[in-house]
């Protein structure tokens, strides 16, 4: 028997304008950048700006969580308390931290999420985490669902968020230095370089080349829009998609379709039911294949699957739209089954093996006039990573969200009574004085319609009841100033119903709660001597400093459950195959080059710069 409760929908905003759409189009929550100290340097945004989407999105109660999720120097520990108390004055719900020198400084009683970036992978650490006061707490993507279910039954009042729409880390969240190690850009600092993305050699222990060149690093966008239901199930109560740094469109598109599916599910399952309110209206129909992504994939969540990775491109291929059929002059002809669209943007793989694109000029039928004529060759594949006529649907008002009312017009001795109740049943009352008088024409139509414009309000009328048994008469300038004046009071009255959530971090402190290892590597994360006191408060003996902190040889720089042998068909544990090539192998990239390790017992690969 599942226990009735809401889920939430989390979706990303790299600035305010796309946090405005993210609630519009159907989030229950926002996570947005801090001004500083996010992991997404490119995507900070004003305390301003946070106070505004605040004010928003508390109207349909969504909330907005800030990510300040980045290691910090101690002489930063004073200049992120002082935001944090900013952020909490400004309305955020919660800050998503890394850092566990944060639960020590003096802040406001606001919420900590536990970001992905502290590896939350066993049992043992979402416990510890939860005892510690964390609210929230984002697992890690290479997790199954049986093994997140695993965690929720063994952490039972432990709220848990997933992934389940973005790009992927190669790297277990957090513990990936590839880009600090080769370019001295910290991925915990908010500066990764995507290493992970670039196009290497694979090379065996003799400098024989295995293969050709390939992105062996780069994986396929997460999706897992069919396993919404068996993860609420396993226990996972906010469905976070990634994407800080993705523009508008994308956020309006993915949303929306993910608001669409779990809708469905609730529809199917009255156990569960949306975090927020207010229900969101489209001009388009969400389609997440038309929006950047490297293919889908839904990870390890049903296990090993030899169907994640994105060799050939880090990029954005799009959707497969046929084949080049007759190439005339600077023109030729698709067999295909899909339209193609004046502006589009196709692409294709050369001879090379390299993605390119171009745009389409115009298109008359199957017959494609680019830009600039492409070499393509006969029975080439096209695919299509720009839809113009989908974008520009995007680019206008694609979405509106509506609180549900109910409204009552009566009168009293004195005058007339409007009251609106909205669909969390907060109540308005407008009394007007008014010398009443029988009208000589039927008022109730007229009612209706003036009490019914609703125009640019939250709000929409579900039901307009008309009480009163008298028919007496009602000027429309009268049925409108009311209506304006319930409205604002309603809205006022929600405002001031909305529940924040306040945590008393001191209470946490002082709870012995043991650490569950007593030495910590570089791996921890630990860049201040507040996260050192941290740990060493919860019984761990020593604390190896950041990576970031010093840098060191022979240490692994990625750890990922991404492993070359098991996509090569080379897995002794799967395939019970042993490599054709000697051992260790080599990843090049110009002048870098890194060593892989195969940790079978594990079952997972870490990569060493060589």
């Amino acid at each position: 028997m599942i226990k009735a409760h809401s889920i939430e929908l989390l979706v990303p905003a790299k600035d305010l304008t796309c946090g405005l759409e993210a609630v519009r189009h159907g989030a229950d929550a926002v996570y947005i950048g801090a001004p500083r100290f996010s992991a997404r340097a490119a995507a900070a945004c004003s305390v301003d700006d946070i106070r505004a989407l605040c004010d928003y999105a508390h109207l349909y109660d969504v909330r907005v969580y800030v990510a300040l999720n980045t290691i910090l120097k101690d002489e930063e520990l004073k200049d992120a308390e002082l935001i944090i108390r900013q952020l909490y004055d400004a309305g955020a719900d919660a800050l998503i931290i890394q850092d566990m020198g944060i639960t020590r400084l003096d802040i406001p009683p606001i919420p900590l999420h536990a970001s992905t970036q502290t590896d939350n992978c066993t049992v043992e650490k979402v416990r510890f985490l939860h005892e510690t006061g964390f609210s929230q707490i984002v697992l890690a993507r290479e997790l199954t669902i049986n093994e997140i279910q695993t965690i929720s039954e063994a952490v039972p009042n432990a709220r848990l968020e997933a992934f389940v729409h973005g790009s992927l880390c190669v790297s277990y969240s957090g513990r990936c230095y590839l880009s600090a190690a080769l370019n001295g850009r910290s991925a915990n600092r908010g500066e990764c370089a995507q290493c992970c993305r670039l196009r290497y050699s694979l090379l065996d222990a003799d400098g024989l080349k295995i293969g050709a060149d390939k992105h062996y690093l780069s994986l396929k966008d997460m999706n897992c829009a069919d396993d919404l239901e068996a993860l609420m199930r396993a226990g996972v109560v906010s469905f976070k998609i990634e994407g800080r740094l993705k523009d508008v469109s994308y956020i309006k598109n993915i949303t929306a379709y993910y608001r669409q599916r779990l809708d469905a599910v609730f529809a199917a399952n009255p156990a569960f039911y949306r975090a927020s309110t207010g229900r969101s209206a489209y001009t388009f129909s969400p389609q997440p294949a038309k929006s950047f992504n490297r293919g889908f994939t839904n990870y390890f969540l049903h296990g090993r699957d030899i169907n994640i990775s994105s060799f050939d491109t880090p990029k954005s291929v799009g959707e497969a739209m046929g084949r080049v059929k007759e190439i005339k002059g600077n023109t030729f002809t698709v067999a295909g089954l899909k339209p193609v669209h004046n502006g589009d943007g196709l692409t294709f793989f050369n001879a090379r093996g390299d993605l390119e694109g171009f745009r389409v000029n115009r298109a008359e039928a199957n017959r494609i006039y680019p830009q600039q004529m492409p070499r393509l060759q006969p029975k080439t594949l096209l695919f299509r990573n720009y839809d113009h006529e989908f974008e520009t649907l995007l680019s206008r008002s694609s979405a509106e969200r509506r609180i549900g009312v109910t409204m009552e017009w009566g009168d009293y001795p004195e005058g007339f009574a409007l009251t609106a109740t909205d669909e969390t049943d907060a109540r308005a009352i407008v009394l007007r004085p008014f010398t009443k008088e029988i009208a000589r024409k039927p008022q109730t139509d007229n009612i209706r319609l003036q009490l019914g414009k609703l125009g640019d309000t939250p709000f929409e009328a579900l039901e307009i009841n008309i009480c009163g048994k008298e028919n007496y008469f009602v000027p429309s300038s009268l049925l409108s100033e009311m209506r304006r004046e319930v409205l604002e009071r309603l809205t006022t009255v929600r405002k001031i119903r909305y529940r924040r959530l306040y945590v008393k971090h001191s209470e946490y402190d002082r709870k012995a709660v043991d650490y569950p290892a007593s030495r910590l590597d570089y791996t921890a994360n630990a860049y201040n001597r507040e996260a050192v006191e941290f740990y060493t408060r919860h019984g761990v003996e020593a604390v190896e400093p950041a990576f970031e902190e010093a840098p060191r040889e022979n240490v692994a720089v990625m750890t990922a459950k991404h492993c070359l042998k098991y996509s090569l068909g080379w897995c002794p544990t799967h395939h019970k195959t042993r490599t054709p090539y000697r051992e260790p192998f080599y990843l090049e990239h110009g002048d870098s080059r890194l060593r892989l390790e195969f940790d079978c017992r594990k079952c997972c690969m870490k990569v060493y710069v060589s």
